[in-house]
């Protein structure tokens, strides 16, 4: 893991060591994001499961599957900024690999409901389908569970 230490020495390391300022502001913007994030997943998901039937479908779908995909790409800027000030502490902290291991099944999660023809019927007007749900029961599992690893993360 030797190769991540000139992230440790990088400007913006640098920046976001030497002002407390930065570097606050960069870790509320990161819990703000995972906040937005996983309100929107979990609103989404009980939709998906079934919960919220006052709320249209589609439209519900529509807008909150933007919003969580602008959080989790505005939550993986600030992690990146934040990794950078201890890339070798936490590269070997088992907590954040775990965290690491959930965002990307999350990710991947994500994407393969969008890309898949389930998604794209519901978006139209179709009632979703049982893949669908077994992916937001997947969500509800896997957003929640990084968020806590990523608490867990000081701790080791």
């Amino acid at each position: 893991m030797e190769w991540l230490a000139p992230l440790g020495e990088s400007v913006v390391a640098r920046a976001l060591t030497r002002s407390p300022t930065l570097y606050i502001f960069t870790n509320a913007g990161h819990i703000l994001s995972l906040a937005m994030l996983i309100g929107a997943s979990v609103i989404l998901d009980l939709r998906l499961l079934g919960a919220f039937t006052r709320l249209p479908l589609a439209e519900t779908m529509s807008v909150l599957s933007r919003i969580a995909a602008i959080a989790l790409g505005f939550a993986v800027l600030t992690g990146a900024l934040l990794f950078s000030v201890r890339p070798l502490e936490y590269a070997a902290n088992p907590a954040f690999l775990i965290k690491l291991l959930l965002v990307l099944l999350g990710t991947a999660n994500a994407l393969a409901v969008h890309q898949s023809h389930a998604w794209r019927a519901l978006i139209a007007g179709a009632p979703a389908t049982s893949p669908l749900r077994l992916a937001a029961f997947a969500s509800l599992l896997l957003w929640p569970a990084a968020l806590l690893a990523g608490r867990w993360i000081g701790f080791l």
